[in-house]
């Protein structure tokens, strides 16, 4: 996993490999950020430096957050999301400020 470049994401998924729930979530959350055109990114709750996050979303996973507030676990509730990414960023401006093309990355150690 390579860190991201640039601003941080509005969108987060934290997961891990192997779960079929956050299989399913990452089309959603891709295909609502490309949509919007906000930045978003995967964690993998599980890779070394993480036990933070293993810790706090391990039995929720997959859970997304947008702007750094929670807005699902387990299951996607896609009109949530978009309600969530319809709101301006925190410190003003589009939802899709930043320049984003949408594009999701890894982040991680």
């Amino acid at each position: 996993m390579v860190p991201v470049i640039g601003p941080e994401p509005r969108v987060v998924l934290y997961g891990r490999p192997g779960c079929h729930l956050c299989d399913e979530a990452r089309p959603v959350v891709a295909a609502l950020a490309a949509e919007v055109g906000a930045t978003w990114a995967e964690v993998d709750v599980d890779a070394p430096g993480h036990e933070h996050l293993a810790r706090e979303y391990g039995e929720l996973v997959p859970v997304v957050t947008v702007d750094g507030v929670q807005q699902a676990f387990w299951r996607v509730d896609e009109a949530r999301l978009r309600r969530a990414l319809a709101a301006p960023p925190p410190g003003g401006g589009h939802p899709a400020a930043g320049g984003s093309d949408g594009g999701g990355s890894e982040v991680g150690a």
